[in-house]
């Protein structure tokens, strides 16, 4: 009789794994579209930068988030009975 303990390790590392792809997904597109914007616009630099850095902590923070959650898991299973 499995108590899923066995799928402990996968899941951790899905909970890390998806989330880190996604986030250097959406950085790099943030940042391309950061680069693109600053050139065509030069004048706008400031603002662009302000929101470019606010939205790049906010989908590293997601990220963050998710690996604590996957370690969490990993060293004390909630679904343990």
């Amino acid at each position: 009789m499995s108590t899923g303990t066995d799928l402990l390790p996968l899941a951790v590392a899905l909970l890390i794994g998806i989330p880190a792809f996604g986030s250097c997904l959406g950085i790099g597109l943030a940042t391309m579209k950061f680069l693109e914007s600053s050139a065509r616009q030069p004048e706008l630099i400031p603002t662009l930068q302000t929101k470019y850095f606010l939205s790049v902590g906010v989908t590293d923070g997601a990220f963050i988030i998710a690996t604590g959650i996957g370690l969490w898991f990993a060293t004390a299973n909630p679904f343990a009975r």
